[in-house]
């Protein structure tokens, strides 16, 4: 598998997975009020990208260990 190959399926990975874990966290750590506030929109900037980077990190790893292991 060649770079471009490989980022882009770390990027496709880690973003499928980034959604899904900050949509389900977003859900059950910010309240949601009748005005949302900076507050709420700092919470989840930051598990959006806590998760982002995260998860990226790990779909590099699992890229890496099938590449290692063809």
């Amino acid at each position: 598998m060649d770079d471009e190959t490989q980022k882009r399926a770390i990027t496709i990975m880690a973003s499928v997975a980034a959604y899904l874990v900050a949509s389900r966290l977003s859900e059950r750590f910010v309240d949601l009020p009748e005005v949302r506030g900076i507050r709420d929109d700092l919470k989840e900037a930051l598990l959006s990208a806590a998760s982002s980077l995260i998860l990226t990190l790990i779909a590099s790893l699992a890229i890496r260990r099938i590449i290692g292991r063809s």
